[in-house]
């Protein structure tokens, strides 16, 4: 096999979100057709909000510059001030937005132990509150799929079936922190109309695996939306010229989601190389484009990263034994080989 090296140059496995624009995706932002998207006469935001929208069979969605955005605006329109809101202790809308919550909403959070971020319909159960003046009345669940901290874990389809039916059931709106819902998508085999009928409002993300350079939607039925435009605005998301940054986002769909599947065959391989080293005590499955393991023995977690560093590759120590990788379409063969290289010779 002929290793090609990378000495001038970063691998970058920190986060998806090191992407670069490709140049078929820079020709389509300089040639979009733009206006003035808080007057709604930005014409490629209205296009790609509206494909959006369809593609997970829900009347409109609202184009923001960040799956932070998307996710608090849902929250504070889903719910009341003194509320509280069911999701995984590991969500992203609880341990990585600024305590957003809180700030934007006025909202407590019931943070529960699921499986690799995940969580099932009898665990929303039982932590609904009583109606009972003591405690903050239940309206909300939030499920992250992909799972970050779980290492980029997927949902099965009827576990969500099973979760809107006790949501229904219990008068619960149910939102999807979908910032890699592509990655589910592709993995899983799933449509987005099937996510679409099962999620009050859904958040997707342009800037992560699909390589965008920003942008994430709230996705949901009319009257939703336009209490989120109101909200949007509120916090200063209201953008102009936004179809450069939407032409960016139409392209990603259009060329970016079915090959997802060699970052996920690429995490695979890095996977499987990690398995085979004595210093590795844990790998979490590798289901998607994400690869969190511990390390043991002769590292940590931050000897291994810095090991990496010296040969060019970069990726995030997440606590004293764990390590993140992850995997996106700037990483090409060649430089799985290179990783796959210097983690044989640690």
């Amino acid at each position: 096999m002929i290793f090609t090296f990378y000495f001038c140059s970063m691998i970058d496995l920190r986060s998806d979100t090191f992407t670069k624009p490709t140049k078929g995706m820079l020709e389509a932002m300089s040639n979009a057709v733009v206006g003035d998207d808080v007057f709604g006469e930005d014409p490629t935001v209205n296009i790609l909000e509206a494909t959006t929208a369809e593609m997970f069979g829900k009347e409109a969605s609202l184009f923001c510059p960040s799956g932070t955005m998307t996710n608090q605006i849902a929250i504070k329109c889903h719910t009341n001030p003194g509320e509280e809101i069911i999701c995984d202790k590991q969500s992203h809308v609880y341990i990585y937005e600024g305590g957003g919550i809180a700030f934007n909403s006025s909202c407590q959070v019931r943070a529960i132990e699921g499986n690799r971020g995940k969580i099932n319909a009898e665990q929303i159960l039982e932590n609904i509150n009583p109606i009972d003046i003591h405690r903050p009345a239940t309206s909300l669940v939030s499920i992250e799929n992909t799972a970050n901290r779980g290492g980029g874990s997927c949902y099965e389809l009827d576990d969500l079936i099973a979760i809107k039916k006790t949501c229904k059931e219990n008068n619960l709106a149910l939102h999807l922190d979908g910032a890699r819902i592509w990655n589910a998508i592709v993995h899983k085999k799933h449509s987005p109309f099937q996510f679409g009928e099962i999620f009050d409002s859904i958040s997707v993300c342009l800037s992560k695996g699909l390589g965008a350079p920003i942008g994430s939607l709230l996705i949901g039925n009319s009257s939703f939306i336009n209490k989120a435009r109101r909200v949007r605005k509120v916090m200063g998301g209201g953008m102009r010229q936004a179809g450069y940054l939407a032409a960016a986002g139409m392209y990603a769909l259009e060329n970016n989601i079915e090959r997802l599947s060699q970052d996920h065959e690429h995490a695979k391989m890095i996977g499987a190389a990690l398995l085979k080293k004595d210093f590795i005590s844990n790998i979490l499955p590798v289901e998607t484009n994400m690869i969190i393991f511990e390390v043991s023995g002769k590292y940590t977690a931050n000897t291994f990263a810095a090991y990496l560093k010296q040969h060019q590759i970069l990726c995030i120590p997440i606590s004293a034994k764990q390590i993140r990788m992850v995997t996106h379409l700037d990483i090409t063969p060649d430089m799985v080989d290179s990783i796959l290289y210097q983690i044989d010779k640690a």
